[in-house]
């Protein structure tokens, strides 16, 4: 059952402390100041009643329960009954009160003018004797030591209370990380579907284009144009199957997974375009070097999106990819000198289509990796796609041999120029 202000087992509870303040002081009215034991006298009742009459106050007002309670404390001796512990039950329940709600110098103040006055009121038989000092002591002490409990108490509600805090913090900061975390992951999710589906498609359709083209005219051409399309979409098939397949995994994959792709991989990137009909050309400047693995993907990523974006809009059969490696950066640009429109960029490039978002992705992979990208179109024409990643600091080995020479031998011709 919830404990509610003003509810049932609060009612309870506080007619239980006031009752049992009440028989305790009535008890205390039973040793008279001779130490004989009587019947408690009217004036004990009297005492009892007006001390244990302000015990509900004191949740609203503690102090001003603690001084009635002490009050009632001092007039114990001036009605002829003995001040006691007993008789002073209620200051000690009202000095705890006052210490769990009240700041501490101030209940420490209160609490020991309380216990001064109690014990200025202490009545002597005659000189002082050992029972009368022992009595005067514990009257002091009590209201003391409830208050020290008090405090203590109010210590472990504010500990609680702190610790209740920290945990609902760290539970809003749990919840919130998990949605960022689960944010970038869907991100980075449609960033990966978009490169791996645009590019295959892109090519695909380009391939179709050109059996099309060339059905009646060139039939063994348009055999192989055909084939190549097969191949394609069954690329992209496959890739998109092991992409889904990764996703729809709850635990670690059972087998290795095939390394990401890497500027290793570029010339058989560049052969797949040259075969929709892309002449690409590269050129290489700076000794090239080995890539972290996220900037190696991120490189690959944004020549194959440019280069696709090439061939989707550009309305022009070549592309130029330069590499140029420097001290602590690699600089990767991608030109073409095409007249068509980027829809990545622009929103009215192709009517009743969305806007892509091939720039925008590729520009969040530089920045992911700590590089940055630009893109816009030349002054003489075409368009330029331009990034910088960092390189990790040179190691002192022999230097592989830089130029064009593992690229450059296979930027022109292939099956290109077969293309119309």
């Amino acid at each position: 059952m919830t404990n509610t202000g003003g509810g049932g087992p609060r009612w309870w509870r506080e007619a239980a402390i006031t009752a049992t303040a009440f028989a305790v002081c009535l008890l205390g009215g039973v040793v008279r100041v001779d130490d004989t034991l009587s019947a408690p006298p009217a004036a004990a009742y009297l005492i009892g009643a007006v001390s244990c009459a302000v015990l509900p106050l004191r949740h609203r007002a503690p102090l001003a329960a603690m001084a009635a309670t002490t009050a009632a404390g001092m007039l114990v001796p001036l009605l002829g009954l003995l001040l006691s512990p007993l008789t002073v039950a209620p200051a000690v329940i009202t000095a705890y009160s006052l210490a769990v709600r009240t700041e501490w110098r101030a209940a420490s103040a209160a609490l020991a003018v309380s216990a001064a006055l109690l014990a200025a009121y202490t009545p002597l038989s005659g000189a002082l004797s050992w029972k009368d000092g022992s009595r005067m002591v514990a009257v002091a002490a009590f209201p003391l030591v409830a208050g020290v409990l008090g405090h203590s108490t109010q210590n472990r509600r504010a500990y609680l209370a702190a610790v209740e805090e920290r945990a609902r913090r760290a539970e809003k900061s749990r919840e919130l990380e998990a949605r960022r975390r689960v944010a970038e992951e869907r991100v980075r999710i449609a960033r990966e579907l978009h490169d791996l589906v645009a590019h295959q498609i892109t090519l695909a359709n380009a391939q179709a284009t050109v059996a099309a083209h060339l059905f009646d005219t060139r039939p063994e051409q348009t055999r192989r144009s055909l084939k190549e399309l097969v191949e394609t979409t069954g690329d992209a098939l496959d890739d998109l199957r092991a992409t889904v397949g990764l996703l729809r995994q709850t635990g670690d994959a059972a087998a290795p997974a095939e390394p990401a792709p890497g500027l290793s991989r570029l010339p058989t990137l560049l052969d797949s375009f040259r075969r929709a009909g892309l002449e690409v050309s590269v050129h290489q400047e700076g000794t090239s070097r080995p890539l972290p693995p996220g900037v190696d993907l991120t490189a690959y990523r944004i020549v194959q999106e440019a280069l696709t974006n090439v061939t989707k809009h550009a309305g022009t059969g070549s592309a130029q990819v330069r590499l140029t490696w420097n001290r602590d950066r690699v600089a990767i640009t991608v030109t073409d000198d095409g007249g068509g429109t980027h829809t990545a960029t622009t929103a009215s490039a192709v009517p009743d289509r969305p806007p892509g978002y091939g720039l925008i992705g590729m520009r969040e992979r530089a920045t992911a990796v700590g590089g940055h990208l630009s893109a816009g179109r030349l002054p003489e024409g075409g368009f330029l796609v331009s990034t910088e990643l960092p390189l990790p600091p040179a190691k002192d080995t022999t230097p592989e041999t830089g130029g064009t020479a593992t690229i450059e031998g296979r930027t022109a011709g292939g099956e290109a120029g077969d293309a119309p």
